[in-house]
């Protein structure tokens, strides 16, 4: 077996762990950024909660139904995105936009596990699967302001 399909394999097992298992499934109560969206084409949703401190995602959850794609980055990016700023959440964010785009990407930042999803790039049907939670979060940074 080649590199790239033990990286394919390994990247494949990555996305159905995050898609069996979800991190920061939920949703936080209180006062909290609430965000509702979906994706017409395909039927996936995501309600995605944020809860935002002095510039800083201190917590985050989601709940949705979609594909293994969209459920796991939903996962992954819940998971990156504690702990940051709102700012470093939104750099991130361009950072895996650009990926899934298939362009040239500040790789000097720390994906995780989010890399496992380049692969989508490949298949451009699947690109608004993996980048709707993505965009709820930024909608959510943005009129948080």
């Amino acid at each position: 077996m080649s590199f790239d399909n033990r990286l394919d394999t390994l990247y494949r097992q990555v996305i159905m762990d995050h898609y069996k298992n979800p991190r920061n499934r939920g949703v936080l109560e209180g006062d909290s950024v609430d965000i509702n969206m979906n994706n017409p084409t395909c039927g996936d949703r995501i309600h995605l909660t944020m809860k935002v401190e002095d510039g800083k995602i201190v917590d985050a959850k989601f709940e949705g139904e979609g594909c293994s794609i969209s459920m796991s980055s939903a996962s992954m990016m819940t998971q990156a995105i504690k702990g940051k700023t709102v700012e470093e959440a939104l750099a991130l964010s361009k950072v895996f936009s650009e990926m899934m785009q298939g362009k040239e990407y500040d790789d000097s930042i720390d994906l995780g596990d989010i890399e496992a999803l380049q692969g989508v790039s490949k298949f451009p049907a699947r690109i608004k699967c993996a980048t709707l939670a993505w965009k709820a979060m930024e909608k959510g940074l943005h009129t948080d302001k």
